[in-house]
């Protein structure tokens, strides 16, 4: 078995080197490097989300047939890799890694074409409304409540530790939207404005 990079990986390597290079600011991979936790501050990470969207690469872990580049498993290590050595900037990606695969998998056309190009553009910040007082990541003993509405939904419940909340502009949301059956059943992933 040869593990050695093919000559399209090489190309592509340095092709991922020359956008770093060419893109990556002195001030983004200081902000970067200042970073005290996980998230890179929202305006540098904004900024060079941004930039990647711009270059096709924001949503690269997505298939070409939803906006993605359609990399092969080596083209997105290599990629990762790349960036990890540059030291870029952390990014919001649970719209990228949490929403858009949900609904690629299970939207309807109407919420395909809402939501995916929002997220390939970072047009919107995600947070995520999963843990709820007194259960925290236990998901099958969820207590917030969304009762059909015509084509609303009306929320009643509490969620803490909602990772991004105070940067986010929208949420994606797991509620209890019935009772009958197992308590892992009867939960609906749902999307709002914060």
């Amino acid at each position: 078995m040869d593990l050695n990079l093919s000559q399209e990986d090489l190309a592509f390597r340095d092709e991922v080197r020359a956008f770093l290079d060419e893109n990556l600011s002195d001030d983004l991979r200081e902000a970067a490097r200042l970073t005290p936790a996980v998230r890179t501050p929202v305006g540098p990470a904004r900024r060079w989300a941004k930039i990647l969207a711009n270059k096709g690469w924001l949503c690269h872990p997505w298939p070409a047939e939803y906006g993605g580049p359609g990399w092969n498993v080596v083209q997105k290590y290599i990629y990762e890799l790349e960036c990890a050595m540059a030291g870029t900037p952390s990014i919001n990606n649970m719209g990228i890694r949490m929403v858009g695969p949900v609904v690629m998998k299970f939207g309807t056309p109407e919420q395909k074409e809402t939501y995916l190009p929002s997220i390939l553009n970072d047009e919107f910040a995600w947070c995520q409304g999963y843990s709820e007082p007194g259960s925290g990541s236990d998901l099958a003993s969820l207590q917030t409540r969304a009762v059909a509405d015509g084509d609303d939904y009306v929320i009643n419940g509490s969620k803490i530790w909602t990772t991004g909340a105070h940067t986010a502009d929208k949420i994606f949301c797991l509620v209890r939207t019935s009772t009958e059956g197992k308590p892992q059943e009867g939960i609906s992933f749902l999307l709002f404005d914060m």
